[in-house]
């Protein structure tokens, strides 16, 4: 187990790509914020923990929400890409730049379970370099959602590509496994391909999926098609 000692709690950073999520981004900046100084209150993180909004490209109000927030809040960072370059790209970005011992990537919908960082964290603690989220299942999909999901892991096992079933992009990863990610030059990178393919130590972490707070979803039949 890693030493808890205040002056070795590790520094967790959150990276959160947004496309045009301005309805959802208040309830996730509270939810969120609330995560993170509950961690460092229980002496799980270093409170210099942090939380990364990575806008790619919106057209809303989403970077003016981000710029505010990152003025008020020290717990709060921003980055801005130039334009939009897919989900895909702008978790890549973010876990670049991000600066933390240990990493989690999460959606900005809070459809992925928030209190399921608690373990990932745990986990991490006791020498996991790679902590997947995994759905405990997909009820909360309609039958095309299920089917298309279904479809891409059959597809990528096809192709020799080893992914973790029913996990999308909810993981934590150390910033060994940043370092030996950032390696890759990929011209179409799929992170749920490659974080795999690091060969580290790593578990998976259970939750269930719920519905998403505000908004829609940026992933229609196109987005689907393309990942």
């Amino acid at each position: 187990v890693r030493s808890m000692s205040s002056k070795n709690r590790p520094i967790l950073a959150i990276v959160v790509p947004c496309l045009d999520e301005e309805l959802v981004l208040p309830e996730t900046t509270k939810t969120l914020g609330g995560k993170l100084s509950s961690l460092v209150e229980r002496g799980l993180i270093d409170p210099d923990s942090r939380i990364y909004y990575v806008d790619d490209g919106s057209t809303d109000g989403t970077w003016a929400y981000i710029s505010e927030l990152v003025k008020s809040s020290r717990q709060f960072r921003g980055i801005k890409l130039a334009r939009n370059y897919g989900h895909q790209y702008a978790l890549y970005a973010g876990l670049m730049h991000a600066k933390g011992d240990a990493i989690i990537s999460i959606d900005a919908d809070l459809q992925d379970d928030i209190n399921a960082v608690d373990e990932m964290v745990e986990r991490y603690l006791e020498g996991n370099e790679i902590v997947f989220g995994v759905r405990d299942d997909r009820q909360t999909d309609g039958v095309f959602k299920r089917w298309t999901a279904a479809l891409h892991y059959w597809v990528a096992a096809r192709f020799g590509i080893k992914t973790i079933p029913n996990h999308a992009d909810f993981r934590l990863m150390s910033a060994k496994a940043i370092a030996m990610l950032g390696e890759f030059r990929e011209d179409n990178i799929y992170l749920r391909g490659v974080v795999p393919m690091l060969g580290l130590k790593s578990c998976v972490v259970y939750y269930a999926r719920g519905v998403r707070f505000a908004g829609e979803s940026k992933y229609d039949l196109r987005s689907m098609l393309g990942l």
